[in-house]
């Protein structure tokens, strides 16, 4: 392994303020932590629902090396040629094998070869099959090719991904939680050496609700009438966590990374 360290993993970035923030703090962030991977949540990038071509490219030309996505996967079909012929992007695995995409990848960097794998929560989410058969099987492709293996779960039911992180404790290096928006407070690692986090949180606007403009919110919950919904802008913070493997010196570790954003 080379002697940078482990992967940072930026969790759901939201719209233009999510983007700037993740512009404006990667670079530090790289000098800080010196990860030798970088894989970023952008299911939220484009104008909060889904991502286009555009904003992936832009992604990877400032570093980033896989973006995982989730439930609004298929919110542009611009986004879908994208996902056939971009292995660097995937959606969740236990959607349906005949939608646009893949669930996994694997990114080789310095002779080490990271395997990212997205799944989907069952409970409220579009999920076609359930997350730990899938799992499973992926796995079994996954660990045969790779020296580390980062789980995006993006679900809505913190007991799906607490059981998940158990379920998957010792044979994957990291079970990193995304879709809430909003940071947990348990990152650790598990007994048998696997980082894990229920929710690495947003990468955008504080001075919304979950990313949104939040009168437009707050308009919704009071009327509960139709509210269109725009990416809030204030305030933009950067929600991460940096995993470290283990190795023959000290344990794997797992730091969150919560952090106004300095653009510019």
């Amino acid at each position: 392994m080379s002697d940078s360290n482990g992967i940072l993993f930026v969790g759901d970035v939201v719209g233009n303020a999510g983007r700037k923030a993740l512009t404006g703090m990667l670079p530090r962030l790289r000098e800080e932590f010196n990860p030798l991977f970088v894989v970023v949540n952008g299911e939220n990038a484009a104008g909060g629902r889904g991502i286009t071509p555009k904003i992936a490219d832009e992604m990877f030309s400032f570093g980033v090396d896989a973006i995982t996505l989730g439930n609004h996967a298929y919110r542009r079909s611009e986004a879908f040629e994208l996902l056939d012929n971009d292995a660097r992007v995937v959606r969740p695995a236990n959607h349906f094998s005949s939608s646009p995409g893949r669930g996994s990848t694997i990114i080789e960097k310095h002779a080490t070869r990271l395997g990212v794998l997205n799944l989907s929560g069952n409970f409220g989410m579009d999920a076609a099959t359930p997350f730990i058969a899938t799992a499973d099987s992926a796995l079994h492709e996954l660990k045969r090719s790779c020296d580390l293996v980062l789980v995006d779960f993006h679900a809505e039911a913190t007991s799906e991904k607490v059981a998940l992180g158990w379920y998957l404790d010792g044979r994957v290096t990291a079970v990193v939680g995304t879709h809430t928006h909003v940071p947990t407070a348990d990152a650790r690692v598990l007994p048998e050496g696997t980082a894990y986090i229920t929710d690495v949180g947003m990468t955008g606007a504080r001075d919304g609700v979950i990313g949104v403009v939040r009168e437009q919110a707050l308009k919704s919950m009071t009327s509960h009438l139709p509210v269109r919904f725009e990416p809030s802008e204030g305030d933009p913070w950067i929600n991460a966590v940096m995993v470290t493997p283990p190795t023959a010196e000290q344990p794997a570790r797992i730091e969150q990374i919560l952090r106004p954003a300095t653009i510019g």
